[in-house]
């Protein structure tokens, strides 16, 4: 058993890695700008990470090697961000301005939320994976489609943000928490019913909505998870 989750760990930091490097060598080729590269990674990052619990079996160790894979990114954001490694294919995916003291911010928090809540709310709790789904994927289309539509009105107390991008973070961080949810339950995984998981998860992307909507900059990455995790105690 605890051979098989070593080898779990190994294929997810596999997969995980393919992942990040793909996105950097398309970022560092021009393909894609900063931005973009910077969303995908943001986007892209959590269903595969999740989706990979379902290769490590029920050991005791499991959620602890299976953290070890973000635990691992974030030590080398924290390295790249610090100048202890130069990895510009890195800096130029995940920062704004090509600044590697971006990463320090947004993606060092971003990583240090995916270790807490694979340890906290490992595979059986809907809770860990919808907060993960939500601030991944629907925080990440709420910037991405948020600054994309022409003419699109900004929210009376939230300047900076849009209906769109608020629509967009609730219906896709929704959608895909539903989707991860159902195969989670397919397999046997989580024993909620499927109604359970639709409305639950659904009533915690639109409070996790509301709460990005608020006028604060740089913080969702810690502001999302919290209060999906808040809510989500309620909804499921």
């Amino acid at each position: 058993m605890f051979t098989s989750n070593w080898f779990s760990l190994i294929i997810t930091f596999c997969i995980t890695q393919v992942w990040l490097r793909t996105v950097n060598f398309i970022a560092m080729r021009g393909w894609i700008d900063s931005i973009q590269s910077r969303k995908i990674i943001h986007i892209g990052t959590g269903p595969i990470f999740v989706l990979c619990w379902l290769l490590f079996n029920e050991g005791v160790e499991a959620r602890w090697l299976a953290a070890l894979v973000p635990l691992l990114i974030t030590l080398q954001f924290l390295l790249v961000g610090t100048g202890v490694i130069n990895d510009e294919g890195s800096v130029k995916a995940m920062s704004r301005t090509g600044d590697r003291r971006e990463i320090l911010h947004g993606p060092l928090m971003y990583g240090i939320v995916f270790v807490v809540l694979s340890l906290v709310f490992w595979r059986t709790s809907p809770i860990g994976i919808t907060a993960l789904m939500i601030l991944c994927v629907g925080d990440g289309l709420a910037d991405v489609i948020g600054s994309r539509v022409r003419n699109n009105a900004k929210l009376p107390w939230s300047p900076c943000k849009t209906w769109v991008g608020s629509l967009a973070m609730f219906l896709g961080g929704w959608v895909v928490s539903i989707l991860i949810l159902i195969i989670f339950k397919t397999t046997g995984t989580i024993q909620h019913g499927i109604v359970a998981l639709i409305w639950g998860s659904g009533i915690v992307a639109l409070f996790s909505a509301v709460i990005e909507s608020l006028p604060f900059s740089d913080v969702d990455n810690l502001t999302v998870p919290l209060a999906a995790i808040s809510i989500g105690y309620f909804a499921f």
